[in-house]
């Protein structure tokens, strides 16, 4: 996601309502459905001031989701069950041997979605690269986290972002590839586009890394973005379009 214009709160300072430490929550796996309803919850109560901010950290049993923007051409072609989620984007799979994280956490007025989303980028893109997958960056146009192509193939999405904010409050989040198969997303179009990839950090690095061995460190770096000690950088490689921009869904339906 490129910014359009400068943030509103520069990126040295923190971006979130409140200065009190981001509570970080292991979850364990749990059901997609059940996962959503309980965010909805949370954000609710941190809405009241009833919670501090956290950041839920999980698996999930093998899902797809389907954000606002998804097209039928999208969908799931081998008959596994797809959930429509508010969410912004558009299709893709979470489970096994994937971290997802949901941050509850409450933005300073004024809100700026372009500056939170890519704060998140910032910190799964320096994790990846203290992981090891040192070119990992961002192509413009397209959100999420990156490696360029190479002799392994094209580029290629590690990390996927799809965030809702209501009330200042932001729900989902992101999912970062571990040791996770990737078979599912060969009967999906992944989050609609069609002419690059996706991996894993264990496909990558050639070493098997789980979900536990980044938890912390994602933690770690994701705190430090939305507090303002992690600087956004142009880590840009490339530039592509969006495939949830109006141009772009409207080729799929001409």
């Amino acid at each position: 996601m490129t910014a359009p214009r400068e943030p509103f709160t520069p990126s040295s300072q923190a971006i979130r309502h409140l200065d009190t430490p981001i509570e970080l929550h292991r979850l364990g796996t749990r059901d997609y459905l059940d996962m959503w309803h309980e965010q909805a919850d949370l954000a609710a109560a941190r809405a009241r001031g009833e919670i501090n901010d956290r950041v839920l950290m999980l698996e999930h049993p093998s899902t797809y989701t389907a954000g606002k923007r998804t097209q039928d051409s999208d969908r799931p072609t081998n008959g596994v069950p797809c959930i429509d989620v508010d969410r912004g984007g558009r299709i893709t799979w979470h489970g096994p041997g994937q971290l997802v994280g949901y941050p509850i956490i409450k933005l300073r007025d004024p809100v700026d979605v372009v500056d939170y989303v890519r704060r998140v980028e910032e910190a799964l893109i320096q994790l990846v690269r203290s992981l090891g997958v040192s070119k990992a960056g961002r192509i413009d146009g397209r959100s999420g986290v990156w490696v360029p192509a190479d002799d392994r193939g094209p580029d290629r999405k590690i990390a996927a972002l799809g965030i809702r904010i209501t009330r200042g409050i932001t729900m989902h989040g992101f999912a970062l590839n571990c040791d996770n198969t990737l078979d599912y997303y060969d009967h999906i179009v992944p989050c609609g586009i069609t002419d690059a990839g996706v991996t894993t950090l264990s496909r990558e690095l050639d070493t098997d890394v789980r979900v536990e061995d980044v938890i912390e460190p994602c933690y770690h770096w994701l705190v430090e973005a939305l507090e303002g000690r992690l600087e956004v950088a142009d880590h840009s490689f490339g530039s592509a379009e969006d495939p949830c921009s109006p141009a772009a869904i409207r080729k799929l339906t001409l």
